[in-house]
């Protein structure tokens, strides 16, 4: 009889998925990269990786350092970040979440090539699309969850509800946010070749809010519209819907997100395409070090 129950035990996790049902399935620590530059940058460190697919999604499991880890691609945007995380948690015993990879910057005091460990990640396109009035831009009286930041013209933020209970933002684990703030600096690159170089050494900021929609932001006025009414220093598309799925699941989370541009404050034209590798092996690295940092075994 038990060897039937384990059958069907095996059985029921092949059917539905659920690889985290396994009982011999180790905890890891789950590093989320949104797309290849990121993953490509990362998978070198992975030491023994081992390829495994779900359902048709490629990950790699395998050590940092003595730390089990398993690499997930959420794929780039909002609703493919959140589907993806929440499809990693079934399929693997997870015990945090951390995020490697690039982003705009929004604070004015940061430069392209900084690294910056948010605190907590909002959603500032979560909104209304609100009628304009001879008062303004006024919410139905009726409508619940209206944040209390400011609106970008019609664009009133709204909170994202969970459950019976709104929230502003998504926090990172602060246990995690503690071990970031005692790494070690690292040597990080500043050039992507001989004649193309960052005029700063990039830096590791950590706190801060970090915020994140489902657009890829160039633009400078709403650069600065998310720097004032969220206090925004980061800006990227996926990390708050990570950080929602973690929080939801109760899973410990932080991100890593270096700077490939500056969201429409570069002094010309948007540098993502020149900076993306060098932001994200530089991610990668420091991510690396905050793996190795963990304590102990859980």
């Amino acid at each position: 009889m038990r060897t039937l129950a384990a059958i069907l035990l095996v059985i029921g996790v092949m059917v539905t998925g659920q690889a985290n049902a396994m009982p011999w399935d180790k905890p890891r620590t789950a590093i989320v990269l949104a797309f290849d530059p990121e993953w490509d940058a990362l998978l070198p460190h992975i030491e023994d990786a081992k390829t495994e697919t779900h359902d048709g999604v490629t990950y790699v499991t395998g050590h940092i350092g003595d730390e089990p880890v398993v690499m997930a691609l959420s794929g780039v945007s909002m609703v493919n970040a959140a589907m993806n995380t929440q499809r990693l948690l079934s399929h693997y015993k997870v015990s945090r979440i951390v995020m490697s990879g690039i982003a705009g910057g929004v604070d004015p005091g940061l430069n392209i090539g900084d690294i910056v460990v948010a605190d907590a990640w909002s959603q500032p396109m979560e909104t209304l699309t609100a009628r304009e009035t001879p008062e303004g831009y006024i919410p139905p009286a009726w409508l619940w969850g209206m944040s209390h930041k400011p609106n970008f013209g019609m664009f009133l933020p709204r909170q994202v509800r969970i459950g019976t209970i709104d929230y502003d933002s998504f926090p990172a684990d602060p246990a995690l946010v503690a071990i970031a703030h005692k790494l070690e600096p690292l040597a990080l690159k500043q050039c992507v070749s001989d004649t193309l170089c960052l005029e700063h050494a990039p830096k590791v900021v950590v706190g801060g809010e970090g915020v994140s929609a489902a657009s890829f932001v160039d633009n400078a006025d709403y650069r600065q519209y998310l720097h004032t009414a969220f206090k925004a220093r980061v800006t990227d598309m996926e990390s708050a819907a990570v950080a929602q799925v973690a929080f939801a699941n109760s899973v410990p989370f932080i991100a890593f997100r270096s700077l490939s541009d500056l969201a429409g404050g570069d002094a010309d034209v948007n540098q993502m395409m020149a900076f993306m590798t060098l932001a994200s092996e530089n991610s990668a690295s420091v991510v690396v070090a905050f793996v190795k940092a963990l304590p102990g075994k859980d």
